[in-house]
């Protein structure tokens, strides 16, 4: 009874989310053609407003995507099943690249890079699903870290396990939304908002691809920090 609930409640969410993105959609699009249609109609338009225009509808444009990509996500979750894939990989390398893929969006948010990646560092996996979860857990820093502070990323491992910590200084994540965060299209903030708009499904695949490997996800918050651990076994 317990799980029919939960799944009940978890559908209803996801019907809540898609109302939401539907409703999103709107505003963006309404910028896009409305900026669109003032460079078509204004010929002498001076370069200065053509090019503030077209930065507009640019921005736009991709807040419009994210919200596709959402629509996309919540299809994959509902309609497969993630199989691995695995291969030996240099993860040192990984984490690198990835954190390096993030500087613009940093940079974007006033935000800052703090890694300590153990170098060297070969895991089995499948990079692809795995780099998707540390994709995940930094876009979830740059959208609760407060404004000039820092990310943090390391990495440390031993003979038996790989531990990979994610940390941003934000706003305490209370106890009850905290026990709850990995939950399929469950959000810390309910009310819907731009720059923390998202389906409530990247910490829920995150979950479920760090399980697969046979590893564990946690979170913690404390004293506006949030630390995010993922630990994998190396054999």
């Amino acid at each position: 009874m317990r799980n029919a609930a939960l799944a009940k409640e978890a559908e209803q969410r996801k019907n809540d989310m898609i109302v939401y993105l539907a409703h999103d959609l709107k505003t963006p699009l309404t910028s896009v053609i409305g900026y669109l249609t003032l460079l078509r109609d204004e010929p002498n338009i001076s370069a200065e407003n053509r090019m503030k225009y077209t930065a507009t509808a640019l921005d736009r444009s991709q807040r419009l995507e994210e919200l596709i990509n959402e629509f996309f996500d919540i299809t994959r979750f509902s309609l497969t099943t993630l199989t691995l894939e695995t291969q030996r990989i240099d993860l040192s390398l990984m984490l690198n690249q990835t954190i390096s893929e993030f500087l613009p969006v940093f940079a974007k948010h006033s935000l800052t890079a703090d890694t300590n990646i153990q170098p060297n560092i070969s895991l089995l996996c499948d990079p692809d699903k795995l780099e998707r979860v540390f994709d995940n857990l930094l876009r979830n820093a740059v959208n609760y870290a407060y404004p000039d502070s820092a990310v943090c990323l390391s990495m440390t491992a031993d003979d038996n396990t790989v531990t990979v910590l994610c940390k941003n200084r934000g706003r305490t994540i209370p106890r009850e939304k905290l026990d709850r965060i990995f939950e399929q299209f469950f959000r810390v903030d309910s009310a819907r908002q731009s720059k923390t708009g998202g389906a409530g499904l990247g910490l829920a695949i995150a979950k479920e691809i760090v399980t697969l490997h046979g590893g564990e996800i946690s979170a913690s918050s404390a004293d506006e920090n949030i630390e995010f651990t993922v630990s994998l076994p190396r054999v």
